[in-house]
C-alpha cells in the first residue's frame, strides 16, 4: 500500500496491523512522536491522519492506506509552525515528552476552531496528559497561536 508521510510518498508492505507510531518511529526513524500508554489514553502519540488528530499507538497501518500522515516533523521541521513558536514564547514543555502530542492535537483543533474560547480549547486538549502541569502555558499558546494564525 502507499501512504503519504510528511508529504513523501512511502510503499509500505509490512504488517498492516503494526501501529503507525512504530511504522513512523521504526521504520522512518522519526522519533518526535512518542510512545507514551500504548491505549491512547495519553496523547503522547498524536499525530494527524489526513488532517485529523489521531492517536498513532493503537491506529494500525492498514487504516493510513492511501491517506496522508503528519507528524511533529511534518508540521514544522525548523520549529517555524504557529504553534511551535508559541510553545517557545510561553515556554510551555518542562519534560517535553508530551508536547508533540499535545502540539498535533492543537494543530488539528485550530484548523477547526481558529478562534476558540477557553473552554473550548480545555475541551479539545482534554485527552492529552501532561505530567508537569503546563496546562495554563498549553492554552496561553494555543490563543497566541491562534491569532498568528488568523
Amino acid at each position: 500500500m502507499k501512504v503519504t508521510v510528511n508529504g513523501k510518498v512511502i510503499d509500505y508492505s509490512g504488517d498492516p496491523q503494526m501501529p503507525i507510531l512504530w511504522f513512523v518511529r521504526d521504520e522512518l526513524g522519526m522519533t518526535g512522536t512518542k510512545f507514551g500508554c500504548g491505549m491512547a489514553l495519553c496523547g503522547a502519540c498524536t499525530v494527524h491522519l489526513d488532517g485529523q488528530a489521531i492517536r498513532s499507538c493503537v491506529t494500525p497501518m492498514s487504516v493510513a492506506a492511501d491517506k496522508s500522515i503528519t507528524t511533529i516533523e511534518g508540521l514544522g521541521s525548523e520549529g517555524e509552525h504557529a504553534l511551535q513558536k508559541a510553545w517557545k514564547t510561553h515556554n510551555v514543555p518542562q519534560c517535553g515528552y508530551c508536547q508533540s502530542g499535545q502540539i498535533m492535537q492543537a494543530a488539528s483543533f485550530l484548523s477547526q476552531n481558529p478562534n476558540p474560547s477557553d473552554s473550548e480549547i480545555e475541551t479539545a486538549m482534554t485527552g492529552n496528559i501532561c505530567r508537569c502541569g503546563t496546562y495554563t502555558r498549553i492554552r496561553a499558546a494555543i490563543k497566541t497561536a491562534a491569532e498568528d494564525l488568523a
